[in-house]
């Protein structure tokens, strides 16, 4: 079929992507856990949670900690996300995000035996995979803007990979 109308032309690439897109989106778990590392001035190990909310769009909440020579740091961030098909099991999502942590410094940091708290606002923009099986993986980025002493930059630009083990 030939579209020599740019009307059908129109319509064949909005209306389309729409319904393959809506199809597609059924495949998303409810529910997914697991683990991201990533790469944000220094390794993180986080625990992930998945809840889809709609059929577009979901939240996630990250555990992550972060050991040194000389501190250790826990942080909590959380985030909404919209999540749109690629392909059947192809997806890309973004979204923004919120979080706090907790950084507790050893005796050998210069001026800094102490505890103390910092929080950050960010984005993350990403794709994912889905298996024919319980597994999802992912590589994300996120920027993550700091108010806080405990990071020298006040901008991070956090790259992480994630497996997740999918249920409803």
């Amino acid at each position: 079929m030939t579209m020599k109308h740019p009307l059908w032309t129109l319509c064949y690439i909005c209306i389309i992507p729409f319904f393959h897109t809506a199809n597609a989106q059924d495949t998303v778990s409810k529910h997914a856990i697991g683990l991201r590392l990533s790469d944000a001035s220094g390794f993180w190990a986080e625990a992930s949670y998945q809840h889809k909310v709609t059929e577009a769009t979901r939240i996630e909440a990250n555990l992550g900690v972060r050991g040194r020579s000389n501190f250790n740091a826990v942080k909590l961030s959380g985030f909404y996300q919209w999540f749109f098909a690629i392909d059947n099991a192809l997806y890309w999502y973004t979204g923004p995000g919120l979080g706090l942590g907790l950084v507790d410094y050893n005796d050998n940091v210069a001026g800094r035996d102490e505890s103390e708290t910092f929080g950050f606002v960010s984005g993350t923009i990403g794709m994912e995979y889905h298996f024919d099986f319980p597994l999802m993986v992912s590589i994300d980025f996120r920027p993550e803007i700091f108010f806080d002493s405990f990071n020298n930059d006040d901008l991070n630009f956090n790259i992480g990979v994630s497996a997740r083990y999918t249920f409803q």
